[in-house]
């Protein structure tokens, strides 16, 4: 039997592959979250975010390669109640309270929250009485949170959380999920909301055909990407001196308007003044949204600069 220690990550994937026929979902799959840290995991639809959840859970067993959580076999943490999930897929139980359900889950764990505690960390304490098939989406996703928090796991796994939630429903989901990881817990979650990710992730990490594209914080990812974004009227003139300026990484031209990503905006800049350039001049930082678009557009081996340096 394996004993973790403080040094073991909470999740560990070593050159971990999963097939499904002709399909490689997850393929050579380096990765490690130490302890403590909240990580969103990125990627396109089928870059293998879900499979890549699924064997960390225990939902699949790799064809080759590990998958270890706090040391040991995913199969023991979850059984353990080191792990709690929240997966896409799930229907309100009918017929039971809030509270009924949240302690009949606690009660297959050793050591479980408790049931006031899962409630309140998940905003449900005034719900408890409530039937679970009568709250808004909004509400049964807090049902769901208070569940995979009722083992009181080490780990928490989001695969999607807040798809299909409104904005307001969205904000009080990462409040209580803040509450959460403030507790020295560990977070790994998937979303397409890429604003979520950049609000509340320590780290990002990047899949793209099952493998890590970047890894990094959301300000590394946007330096990646090239640091601003320098936009300004061409007043119909050329464009192909554009990727010669200083600081430019790439530029496209929309309509009569160049957009240009700079490493250094400053320097960019002072080239088009004194090339008497600059109509209707816009600096600003580049997003994550941009940076995503960048990094999974680029050619492999250049995109995976950011994480072989880290």
């Amino acid at each position: 039997m394996t004993t973790d220690t403080p040094h073991d990550p909470a999740v560990a994937f070593e050159a971990a592959t999963k097939t499904f026929g002709a399909v490689r979902a997850v393929d050579g799959l380096d990765l490690a979250v130490r302890r403590g840290e909240t990580v969103a995991l990125l990627g396109r639809n089928g870059a293998g975010k879900s499979t890549a959840i699924g064997l960390l859970l225990g939902l699949d067993e790799p064809d080759s390669g590990r998958v270890s959580l706090f040391g040991g076999t995913p199969a023991h943490a979850v059984a353990a109640g080191r792990v709690g999930a929240m997966l896409q897929e799930g229907r309100p139980v009918p017929r039971v309270t809030v509270s009924e359900l949240v302690g009949f889950v606690a009660r297959t764990y050793p050591s479980p929250m408790p049931v006031a505690e899962a409630l309140a960390l998940a905003g449900l304490t005034g719900l408890a009485g409530r039937r679970v098939d009568r709250l808004s989406g909004g509400q049964v996703q807090r049902v769901r949170f208070a569940v995979a928090l009722s083992g009181n796991p080490e780990l928490l796994v989001l695969d999607e959380p807040t798809a299909a939630l409104d904005v307001e429903a969205r904000q009080e989901f990462w409040d209580s999920m803040r509450g959460y990881a403030r507790r020295g817990n560990t977070v790994l979650f998937s979303t397409h909301y890429l604003e979520e990710a950049d609000a509340y992730a320590d780290r990002i990490v990047v899949l793209d055909s099952g493998r890590v594209l970047a890894d990094g914080t959301s300000e590394e990812l946007k330096r990646a990407a090239g640091g601003s974004l320098v936009s300004f009227d061409l007043a119909g003139g050329p464009s192909d001196w554009l990727a010669l300026l200083p600081g430019v990484t790439s530029h496209e031209i929309r309509g009569d308007r160049a957009r240009l990503r700079t490493e250094d905006s400053d320097a960019t800049v002072r080239a088009l003044a004194e090339r008497d350039a600059i109509r209707s001049l816009e600096v600003s930082p580049v997003t994550l949204n941009d940076a995503f678009l960048a990094l999974t557009h680029k050619p492999r081996t250049a995109a995976r600069t950011l994480e072989t340096t880290r």
